[in-house]
């Protein structure tokens, strides 16, 4: 083997390992394929993002849900204004495990893609690459809600300051046709110790000033324009939502009556009378009496 040949047959081997550790180039993005995306990272090194379109849409609407009317309402409002390219404002959605929260941005998904909107789904660990997104999707006609699920934060975990300048707190404006909407078991998004107390100071003539601490926790929710609770629901509450899933797979109303019983158990087993078990419940039973 001639020197020249030894020298191209090592140029081809380095080659290839720089391909190996190289970004590869981002997927072609059709913007016509789904009305949802998930923002997705590259193994590698530089670990580069891509929004990958979601193949199977949830198709849940807004009628499915139950016993939610003042927070589906504020929610519905601020997206109509968003898509209709009105002002509205980021927001957050915290309470009671499994009472509709995430479904719920979901629902309006389906109400407002016909006009539109459009759902890009984000990790919390990807936060940081907030802009990124941002600038991806700015110069685009349709509109975006960045949705950020069972959003939470251990202290000096990154992507909460990335999401504090995201939401209010950067030199450039947030884009006029992307919106930030989180959901959160924790209203204050970061945890909360008995020792933040310590932190407030009393004035003389009998304020309460929280301390930095307390100040730091609060000041993410803060920047969120809406908030909306959700809370456990009651028991004929609870009831109703399994009658709903029911009919929704099939069920007869002797079968939804005759269901009652076993709907409060599987609730007292599972410790929660909440939407999600709710449907789980629907689920088991109507596969069960299908037989």
């Amino acid at each position: 083997m001639s020197q020249l040949e030894q020298f191209l047959e090592r140029a081809e081997m380095l080659l290839a390992r720089l391909e190996s550790v190289l970004p590869h180039p981002s997927p072609a993005l059709d913007w016509n394929v789904s009305t949802a995306f998930r923002w997705r990272k590259q193994g590698g090194k530089d670990r580069r993002g891509y929004l990958q379109p979601v193949a199977h849409v949830a198709r849940i609407a807004l009628s499915d849900l139950h016993n939610i009317e003042p927070q589906k309402q504020q929610i519905e409002q601020n997206t109509r204004q968003f898509v209709l390219g009105r002002p509205a404002n980021n927001v957050l959605l915290t309470g009671a495990r499994g009472t509709g929260k995430s479904s719920l941005i979901k629902a309006c998904l389906n109400q407002f893609a016909d006009q539109g909107l459009r759902l890009i789904e984000v990790d919390k660990d990807d936060l940081s690459d907030l802009p990124d997104i941002v600038d991806l999707v700015a110069r685009r006609p349709e509109r975006f809600v960045i949705f950020c699920d069972d959003l939470s934060f251990e202290e000096g975990e990154g992507g909460y300051k990335a999401l504090k300048v995201a939401l209010d707190g950067s030199i450039s404006a947030q884009s006029d046709n992307v919106l930030i909407y989180a959901t959160s078991n924790r209203r204050h998004l970061m945890p909360e110790r008995l020792s933040d107390n310590a932190t407030y100071v009393h004035t003389e003539d009998g304020d309460l000033h929280p301390g930095e601490t307390v100040e730091e926790k609060i000041s993410l929710s803060e920047r969120f324009g809406l908030w909306v609770s959700f809370y456990p629901f009651k028991q004929d509450d609870y009831l109703d939502i399994v009658a709903h899933w029911l009919r929704h797979f099939g069920c007869n109303d002797q079968q939804v009556d005759a269901a009652r019983p076993d709907a409060l158990r599987w609730a007292l087993q599972r410790g929660s009378r909440s939407g999600r078990v709710a449907w789980q419940f629907a689920r088991d039973y109507a596969g069960k009496i299908q037989q």
